[in-house]
Parts: C-alpha cells; sequence; structure tokens
C-alpha cells in the first residue's frame, strides 16, 4: 500500500523532493520516450521526422487539454483538501473522466474531417503531407485515454501520492518505447507499419496508462470516489477547475501555437531545418520536463499551504524549488553547450543535419538559465488558483516577445537568429515574472 505524504508536518526540503522525484522520474520518463520516437524515426528518413515534427503542436494541444484540466482539477482539490472540504475535493475525479470523453469526442471528429486543412495550417508541405495524415490520423486515438491520465496524474499528486502519478507515466512511456522499433520496423511477427507504427505504439501505451489511472483512483487507500453520482457534469466543480485551468490551457496552446509558428519561419529554410528543431526541442525538453516536475512538486504543497494558512511554509517551499531548479538548470545549460554535436550525432549522420541542429542546441541551451525560475513560479502562481497571471505572464513571453523576435531575427539572421529568439526572449520575461513572484512572495512574509 502507497502512504500518503503529509504536506501539513512534513519537513520542507524532504518535503519538496518526495513530491517532485515522482514527477522528475515521470517527465524524464516522457522525455525519453519522445527522444526514443525522434531516434527511430530519424533512422527511418529526415522526412518521418520532419513529419513528426509537424504533428508535435497537434499532440500539445491534446496534452495542452489533458494538463490544464488536470492542473485545475489538481489546484481545487489541493485547496479543498487544505481547508477540509473533502466531499468537494473527492467529486473532482468523476467530473475529469466526463471532461476526458467530452473533449476526445469533438477533437476525434474535427480530425476525421479535416486533418489535411490542420496539417497545412500547422505547417506541413505536400512533400511530407502524406505521412503526416498517417501519423495524425491514428494517434488521434489516443487522446481519451491521454487527457484522463493526465488529468488524474495531478490528482494523485495532490493527495500525496505522487509515486502512482509516475507508475501511469512510465508504464505509457515504457509501453511506447518498446514498441515504438517492433511496430514501426516490423520486427518478428509485428507489421512493418512505418511512421503509423510510431502512432499505433502511442495509442496502446496511453490506453495502458489509461487503466491504471482509474485503477489507483479507485483503491481504498485514495481519498477520491469515481461514485456514479460523480461522474454526470457537475457545473460548479467544472466552473472552479477551470477558474485555474483554464488559463492553463491557453498556456500550454500557446506553445503548440509558437510552435507552428516555427515550422512556418523554418520551412523557408527546408525540411532540414524542421528536423532540427525536432531534435533541439526534444533533447531540451529532457531538461525542461525535469523543471516542470520540480513545479508540479510544489504546486500542491502551494494549494495545500495557501487553504490552510501556512504563508510562511509556502513561501520557503517555493525558495527552496527556486534554489534546486536553478541548480540544476545551470549545470544542464553548461552540459549541452559542450557536448551539444555529440548529443545531435546520436540522432543524425546526416552532416547537413548534424551542422544545423549543433548551433541550435547550444544556442538555446542558454535559455535553461531564465526558464527554470520561471517554470517555479508560474507553478506557485497555479497553485494559489492565480491561473490569469500565470496565463498573462507565459502569453506575454510567447507572442509579444518571441514571436515577433522569432520573425524578425529570422529575416535578419537566417537560422542562426531564429535560434536565438528564445533565449533572448526567457531573459527580458523572467524580469516580469520575477516582479510579480516577489510581490506574493513579500505579502506572504508579512503573515
Amino acid at each position: 500500500m502507497i502512504k500518503s505524504i503529509d504536506l501539513r508536518k512534513e519537513p520542507i526540503f524532504p518535503l519538496i523532493l518526495k513530491m517532485s522525484w515522482p514527477s522528475i522520474v515521470a517527465m524524464i520518463a516522457m522525455s525519453v520516450y519522445n527522444l526514443i520516437d525522434t531516434f527511430w524515426l530519424a533512422r527511418l528518413s529526415s522526412q518521418s521526422l520532419a513529419a513528426l515534427t509537424i504533428c508535435f503542436p497537434i499532440q500539445l494541444i491534446f496534452a495542452a487539454i489533458g494538463v490544464g484540466t488536470g492542473v485545475g482539477a489538481g489546484s481545487f482539490s489541493a485547496r479543498m483538501f487544505g481547508s477540509g472540504k473533502i466531499l468537494q475535493a473527492k467529486q473532482t475525479a468523476g467530473q475529469i473522466f466526463f471532461l476526458s470523453i467530452f473533449f476526445s469526442f469533438i477533437i476525434i471528429i474535427c480530425v476525421f474531417f479535416f486533418h489535411d486543412v490542420i496539417l497545412i495550417s500547422f505547417g506541413a508541405s505536400h512533400d511530407i503531407l502524406p505521412l503526416c495524415r498517417d501519423y495524425l490520423t491514428i494517434i488521434v486515438f489516443s487522446s481519451p485515454f491521454l487527457f484522463f491520465s493526465m488529468m488524474s496524474n495531478n490528482l494523485l499528486r495532490v493527495e500525496g501520492r505522487p509515486l502512482l502519478s509516475m507508475y501511469v507515466v512510465l508504464i505509457s512511456s515504457i509501453g511506447s518505447a518498446i514498441l515504438d522499433p517492433l511496430l514501426i520496423f516490423g520486427v518478428g511477427p509485428f507489421p512493418h507499419l512505418g511512421i503509423k507504427g510510431a502512432a499505433l505504439a502511442a495509442v496502446i501505451a496511453q490506453f495502458l496508462a489509461c487503466l491504471f489511472s482509474i485503477y489507483f483512483l479507485q483503491l481504498k487507500s485514495s481519498k477520491y470516489e469515481l461514485k456514479r453520482q460523480y461522474l454526470s457534469p457537475n457545473i460548479s466543480t467544472i466552473n472552479s477547475i477551470y477558474a485555474t485551468g483554464f488559463p492553463s490551457i491557453v498556456i500550454n496552446l500557446i506553445v503548440s501555437f509558437l510552435l507552428i509558428i516555427y515550422n512556418h519561419v523554418l520551412s523557408q529554410f527546408g525540411s532540414l531545418a524542421i528536423a532540427a528543431l525536432g531534435i533541439f526541442f526534444r533533447v531540451n525538453a529532457l531538461v525542461t520536463m525535469v523543471l516542470f516536475g520540480i513545479g508540479f512538486g510544489l504546486m500542491p504543497i502551494v494549494g495545500f499551504s495557501d487553504g490552510a494558512k501556512l504563508y510562511q511554509r509556502l513561501r520557503e517551499s517555493v525558495l527552496v524549488a527556486l534554489k534546486v531548479a536553478s541548480l540544476f538548470a545551470v549545470v544542464s545549460s553548461i552540459f549541452l553547450f559542450i557536448f551539444a554535436q555529440t548529443i545531435v550525432a546520436h540522432f543524425t549522420k546526416d552532416p547537413e543535419l548534424l551542422a544545423i541542429a549543433t548551433p541550435a542546441l547550444r544556442i538555446n541551451a542558454l535559455a535553461l538559465v531564465f526558464t527554470a525560475p520561471t517554470i517555479i513560479f508560474i507553478n506557485m502562481f497555479m497553485g494559489l488558483g492565480k491561473g490569469n497571471l500565470a496565463m498573462f505572464l507565459l502569453f506575454f513571453r510567447d507572442t509579444v516577445l518571441l514571436m515577433p523576435l522569432l520573425i524578425v531575427l529570422s529575416s535578419w539572421k537566417g537560422l542562426t537568429g531564429a535560434w536565438f529568439a528564445l533565449p533572448i526572449a526567457n531573459f527580458i520575461a523572467f524580469f516580469l515574472v520575477l516582479f510579480w513572484a516577489n510581490r506574493e512572495l513579500r505579502r506572504f512574509g508579512n503573515n
């Protein structure tokens, strides 16, 4: 039996580690799976890797809905647990079951009727459109399973069982990693499906993860209940979930939209530039996923402490998480900068792609130093239920700063300018996020 962690009494540094490390392991596993996906499809062809990169923003839309709703549900239930309103917290599990079915139905219908329109608008050129279509029309059927497992992940962390949330992600990532080469290349009795195999592997893995998520929420040790009366839509609870969850969805949708802009900007430099984006984005994601893991571990502590009015504990938790995340980001940035060429060479032997992707990875590694505190503070805002503030800050960074910089610098300095847009935007946005975070921390320091 998995023992729940006491968010009220555990010493802060060990608590941050206990809440964060399962999320970190889970996020690393997800990033490693994405790297494995990239590795095998790069071996298949550079066109397949470019097609995967085109479809990635669409998958991020799926993730935006799942993560955003989960963040809202987690923030709401954490505050309810902290304030002793157990019934309202319990009902949250039933609502994510309904919301998973609702959103997946809409997405599957849209992709079924408008797949080519969607792909072209996301930057697919005619030479890779068939590959993009093959991948998208299969991967879309993973959406109901992906939604539920992502949403329930936040609930498991909030009730003090982060290990179970880790197990769900590990099941999905390991399952996909094993099935990927078997279905892509047709190993043994498995059919040779190419890029379709990568999509099918993801669908099967997400289905397994969903089954385990339901099982974990039904355990006797769980504080949640999937009773029939909780499964029907409850407008009051849904409104409370999306008070924080909707801004989080918008935040993640902005990332998807940003990648669409990247795809369109880089398409003028050829499919190899898009493939390079796929490589450096996934390598960088390995680091940022660790940072998000720390942030996800912090968020329920912030929500619980706020609900229980433990403001000094809240403030100290944020500062500890900030130190850990910043140290990791600095070390990772130095490592990626030094070993960029060696890392990229593991994905491709194409000298032209190697020459494009290596400086891209080095330049964007610089952004990690400013990304770390930004992620921690954004999760602090989410835990406090201030999703609108988090949404505004990331919207400002990614639309007001990054998108214009990407377009202007790529026109002025070509590919090098495109790669420098992200570090510059992160550097400027960091000071805005820091200003608002200091306001919150000063307020808690006076309580």
